[in-house]
Parts: structure tokens; sequence; C-alpha cells
């Protein structure tokens, strides 16, 4: 039902986010800024850009299957890595 899916959101989105660069960027912006700035600012930027995924998704959805999409994901995510281990992490 839709608190499941609620649910589901927001644990993915919460642990994706958790420690990620945007937060570090946050928490220093928020060191020097207005925090209710920060926060309203950040709520609304998340806000946004997942809308758009979600439409996309959707959009995406209606013309290909979830299964192209998921090999598309993971061969994209092994590049990444190769590409990662590749450049190392000084270039």
């Amino acid at each position: 039902g839709t608190a499941g899916v609620l649910w589901t959101a927001f644990t993915l989105t919460f642990f994706a986010e958790w420690g990620d660069r945007s937060q570090i960027a946050t928490i220093a912006l928020a060191a020097h800024k207005d925090p209710v700035g920060v926060t309203v600012g950040g709520i609304l930027g998340h806000a946004i850009c997942t809308g758009l995924a979600v439409v996309g998704g959707r959009i995406l959805a209606s013309r290909i299957s979830e299964r192209t999409v998921s090999i598309c994901g993971g061969v994209l995510f092994l590049l990444f890595a190769v590409h990662g281990v590749w450049q190392g992490p000084d270039d």
C-alpha cells in the first residue's frame, strides 16, 4: 500500500544520501550560512530532484522493461567501477 511505498522510498533515499558528498557539502554550508535557509534549500533541492526522477522513471517504464533498465544500470555501474580502478584515486 501507500505506507509501504512511502517507507521504502524514505529508507532508500535516507540511506543512499547518508554520508555522501552532498550531505558533507550541506554540513559545510550550514556551518557558514543560515541553517534555516540551508535546510529549506536542501529540502527543495531534494524534492525537485526526486520529482524529476519519479516522472522520468514513469516515462522510462512506459517505454522499456524494468529488466532492461536493471541490466543497463548494472553495466553502467561496472563501467564506472573499471574506470575508477583504472584512473585511481589521485587522478
